[in-house]
């Protein structure tokens, strides 16, 4: 398979050092471990000694859960690069970092995981002050642009919307391959963490409410309606949500508000942070002319490129929707360094112009129309 060079080994490059573990998460498939294997080869040779190993291996967890600094010492040994690929099956793998890196204070440390919750709990208050965390999403087109001319680019995009941008999805030229990946993807590596880790027996009423939050991507979701449709409680979806935020399938908006009492502020938006796992999902690969939800796909696609643009550049920003009670809106508010920032997201090019609400009530701000004809600029 054809390696697209990831902008998160730039990060990973910059900040490693003795002393401190570097977390990467990031959903299963997106390419952790091949960037860690890159980063292994661009090692000069005789400078580091590496050792991998993997959290699902039984005799790595041994050692690895032991809470004993001589058995963690012994395991290590002499190498001085340590990396943990899947770490979040490692019980108490917070703690035995923690104990790593303050007993040889010389070791290099990396740590992956295709799940978030696991490691983030596990990991977050043991190793406060001694790591920092890097997240690997699908292939950024930031990336992507590296092996793509500006014209082929726009050839693409059609593909994009439709089958994402997994790296194997990417450099596949096959379209019936691309499904047949992203309905394996969906039927076997989607809830697998969620299923090990949080004892989730059946994974169907995960799918459905998925399927529901397909048809809703740009509007408000109401965990109300969504536990009537599905036969849950409030509490039980939201739970689902946060499972599902937590294993990198979706994440929420909320509602930006700073001046008015109209502006809606305590409900959410959800995205999918791949367009081809959401039409795997509801099962729908049809080309773009011929769909009802392309400016869903299209507005699904814009907040998610901008996610993973505002996350490599290392850009600090708050991402809101805008909307008021009357239904005035805005699809993307950043806040950055007390700025505003409005952007409305619209397939077809546009001269739509700020709401009037908006003008009034941040008169500083700054307003632009996303459209196929200016977005290379705000992804790239």
């Amino acid at each position: 398979m054809t390696y697209i060079p990831q902008k998160q080994m730039q990060n990973l490059e910059k900040l490693i050092s003795p002393g401190k573990v570097i977390v990467i998460y990031g959903p299963r498939r997106a390419g952790k471990t091949t960037m860690v294997t890159k980063f292994i080869e661009k090692v000069p040779s005789g400078k580091e000694k590496v050792l991998l190993v993997n959290g699902d291996d039984i005799i790595v967890r041994q050692y690895m859960e032991s809470q004993s600094i001589q058995k963690l010492k012994d395991f290590i040994g002499d190498h001085t690069l340590f990396i943990i690929d899947e770490a979040q099956y490692i019980g108490n793998i917070g703690i035995n970092l923690k104990l790593i890196v303050d007993h040889i204070p010389t070791l290099k440390v990396i740590a992956t995981g295709s799940s978030s919750f696991n490691l983030a709990e596990g990991i977050g208050e043991p190793l406060t002050g001694r790591k920092y965390t890097l997240v690997l999403y699908p292939l950024a087109q930031l990336e992507i642009s590296q092996i793509e001319k500006s014209h082929e680019t726009v050839a693409n995009l059609d593909a994009r919307l439709i089958y994402g941008s997994y790296p194997e999805v990417v450099t596949m030229n096959d379209n019936r391959k691309r499904e047949a990946y992203l309905r394996e993807m969906v039927s076997a590596y989607l809830f697998k963490d969620i299923l090990q880790l949080e004892g989730i027996r059946h994974s169907e009423k995960l799918s459905r409410l998925l399927q529901l939050l397909a048809f809703q991507i740009g509007k408000e979701v109401s965990f109300n309606e969504l536990g009537k449709g599905l036969g849950m409680s409030k509490n039980t979806v939201e739970k689902y949500l946060d499972l599902l935020e937590k294993v990198f399938v979706i994440f929420r908006r909320t509602g930006f508000s700073r001046n008015l009492r109209k502006e809606v502020t305590k409900n959410h938006r959800f995205y999918f942070y791949d367009n081809g796992i959401r039409n795997a999902l509801i099962g729908n690969f049809n080309p773009v002319q011929i769909r009802n939800d392309t400016g869903e796909l299209w507005e699904n696609y814009i907040v998610v490129e901008r996610l993973k643009y505002n996350d490599y550049t290392q850009c600090t920003c708050n991402p809101y929707f805008w909307r008021t009670y009357d239904k005035k809106e805005i699809d993307l508010v950043e806040e950055r360094k007390g700025r505003l920032f409005g952007y409305e997201i619209k397939w077809k090019e546009s001269e739509k112009q700020a709401p009037r609400d908006w003008v009034t009530a941040y008169p500083e701000a700054e307003f632009k129309v996303i459209h196929q004809q200016n977005y290379r600029n705000f992804i790239l």
